[in-house]
């Protein structure tokens, strides 16, 4: 049997909040494979965003382990490519130098670093923006921005957390179909944590449901729809049970009590 690209092993974090702990994670065991697309949704406070960044090696877990190809993640690796809702660009670089910056920082050779960026900035639709500062742009090409730098340094893993959070509506599904046009031709394994029950169904091959107090896992959920995928999909009636199943996981969930003191 394969490893997993990414193993989180009974992962537990503890926040001190005042003379009480905070659990954010009770103890979360998920198994990844190479090339898999999965998207964890949940409520507010269930640790979504606080198991990323574990997996980013911005965090440190209380006890468990996470683990990429085997190995312990101890800190961010280039093997890790993150991507958060605040688009993290630098206003001062056009889209061309933006996608450019990690390959800069890993000493790619210029000609090498100019053909990369240029690759995947036509893979996300900018090439007539190449030479535009972000101030420019529009939210969502911001986004597609960030993606192209984050495909150039080519990590075998993307961590995205709520990419299109703040988007309107429309420029959020365009670019939920822009992002798996992409990772069908540049595939990479993919943890997309989101609020939205719709997007979490439409772009996974599975769907991690988490609940909180303490933050765990409460079901995981397979999407045998196929790729590529496309408006008319949403609309199918194999959709829309998928999409029940999930909101009645997510927006069901009974609380775990707390043992009596």
């Amino acid at each position: 049997m394969s490893t997993p690209k990414i193993s989180v092993r009974d992962v537990q974090k503890v926040f001190p909040v005042g003379k009480e702990p905070f659990v954010a994670l009770g103890g979360v065991s998920l198994d990844i494979a190479d090339n898999e697309f999965v998207t964890v949704v949940g409520p507010s406070g269930c640790g979504k965003s606080t198991l990323l960044n574990i997996l980013a090696g911005l965090e440190q877990p209380t006890g468990g382990a996470a683990l990429v190809d085997g190995k312990p993640v101890t800190g961010p690796g280039p093997e890790r490519g993150v991507i958060f809702q605040q688009y993290a660009l630098f206003p001062w670089l056009t889209v061309r130098e933006n996608v450019e910056f990690g390959m800069r920082t890993a000493k790619v050779p210029k000609g090498e670093r100019r053909e990369r960026a240029e690759h995947f900035i036509r893979l996300v639709g900018l090439e007539q923006f190449a030479d535009a500062l972000p101030k420019t742009l529009s939210g969502g090409m911001k986004q597609r921005c960030a993606i192209a730098r984050a495909y150039a340094v080519n990590p075998s893993i993307l961590l995205m957390d709520e990419p299109f959070g703040a988007l309107d509506a429309l420029t959020r599904v365009r670019l939920q179909e822009q992002l798996l046009e992409t990772w069908s031709k540049e595939r990479r394994t993919v943890m997309f944590i989101t609020h939205d029950v719709d997007e979490a169904v439409f772009l996974a091959n599975r769907v991690v449901v988490m609940a909180a107090r303490p933050g765990r896992i409460a079901e995981v959920i397979d999407v045998d729809l196929p790729y590529p995928r496309d408006e008319d999909m949403r609309l199918s009636p194999e959709f829309g049970a998928l999409r029940n199943r999930v909101w009645h996981a997510v927006y069901h969930q009974r609380q775990i009590k707390e043992p009596a003191k």
